[in-house]
């Protein structure tokens, strides 16, 4: 048996490829803010993550370049031997004060967060519960963990409860749940998870990728539900609202100086570059020096699910600028998604094994420096080929 047999036999991509219908590994000669460039045409981007539009802002992208300038292009190192530049610390204190946490530590990738924290957390014997739409990271760092993993219908409360009762009292817990999530678009009940939680002794990671930028004023879901103090670790990512790359985890004290000690991802990777690290410290700044950015972003969510909703579009549980389009099948969501490209709109195609198969959909996001006038040419695009495809 020659392991390399499963690469040979992988055909469905290139197949894809052949028919003109492959959706992924998009190579754009500009992705920057609202608009893509594909072989010298321009696409309205509604794929993106960049909530804020903070990408093309000239604060961050002048600090990213100064960074360059004082420390070079990579620190060359682990943060815990010689990767610490003094701007990690600043970037750490003011993120733990800006969410809400005594401390915070930064990773390289918002995926190396989940990966370190989870694994290092959730030891042999202990538990991790999680729910069944969590992101592939979370999933990822319970199984790099030592400890069992536990999942609950997604934001079933009965569901949940009924996975913590039949834990053994006496062991140690932790519930892992998006904030905000990535596909559907909706919110974690964290007012509902704390006190189930609480009953049953189990501790509280909510990953805030999404959310951060958009929800509590931007200061993310555990901020936008009012239970900061009830939420024992929050995580982002910098890849999204802080236009940068590298993330973070926010806790007590205590707790982060375990993590910072015993994460494998932060020990043995090296430290998020300076300009990365310059961009996310000066974007957070800009998301408390213009908040009508976020103001604005949550604006544009709310005028597209009413919009979509009115053409007849099943856009599920979405109560944010995360928009799902549910179509409920792979090879009608690929035709879709590739008839809004040709019509020049760019969204991101999502099929089985990513959701459950008949929950195929079309995923799209919004930036609060889309202009009114991007907004309605997408959505006289989406209503075209949302007749043709007899999906409304």
């Amino acid at each position: 048996m020659d392991i390399f047999g499963k690469c040979h036999e992988f055909t469905a991509a290139k197949v894809a490829m052949e028919l003109g219908i492959y959706p992924y590994f998009i190579p754009m000669s500009e992705n920057e803010g609202t608009e893509a460039v594909f072989q010298g045409r321009r696409l309205i981007m509604c794929g993106s993550n960049n909530y804020l539009g903070l990408t093309t802002h000239p604060k961050i992208r002048q600090a990213a370049i100064d960074a360059i300038h004082r420390f070079g292009t990579s620190c060359t190192g682990s943060r815990f031997l010689n990767g610490t530049l003094e701007i990690h610390h600043q970037l750490e204190h003011e993120l733990a004060d800006y969410v809400g946490k005594q401390a915070a530590l930064i990773f390289s990738t918002g995926m190396q967060v989940n990966l370190g924290v989870i694994s290092s957390v959730v030891g042999r014997g202990d538990f991790v519960i999680l729910d069944k739409d969590d992101h592939a990271s979370i999933v990822d760092g319970a199984k790099l963990s030592y400890g069992e993993c536990k999942r609950f219908r997604h934001n079933d409360m009965a569901d949940l409860e009924r996975v913590l009762s039949k834990l053994p009292e006496e062991k140690g817990k932790l519930i892992a749940v998006d904030g905000l999530y990535s596909m559907g678009g909706d919110i974690a009940p964290l007012r509902e998870i704390v006190p189930i939680g609480r009953k049953y002794g189990a501790r509280l990671m909510v990953d805030d990728a999404h959310a951060m930028g958009v929800l509590g004023g931007g200061r993310g879901t555990s901020a936008h539900l009012n239970i900061t103090d009830k939420v024992d670790l929050i995580m982002s990512t910098f890849s999204k609202s802080f236009a940068s790359l590298g993330g973070f985890i926010a806790g007590d004290e205590p707790i982060i100086h375990y993590i910072k000690h015993h994460a494998r991802s932060v020990i043995f990777s090296a430290s998020i570059p300076p300009a990365n690290t310059a961009a996310a410290l000066a974007a957070l700044h800009v998301m408390q020096e213009e908040p009508e950015r976020i103001q604005r972003i949550n604006a544009i969510g709310d005028k597209m699910r009413y919009e979509y909703q009115r053409l007849g579009f099943n856009i599920g549980p979405s109560v944010s600028p995360i928009i799902p389009i549910l179509i409920g099948d792979d090879l009608r969501t690929i035709l879709v998604w590739k008839e809004l490209f040709d019509n020049g709109v760019f969204v991101n195609p999502v099929l089985t094994p990513a959701v459950p198969d008949g929950q195929q959909l079309l995923r799209t996001s919004y930036m609060a420096t889309h202009t009114d006038q991007q907004l309605e040419r997408v959505l006289e695009i989406f209503e075209q080929v949302g007749k043709k495809a007899a999906l409304i």
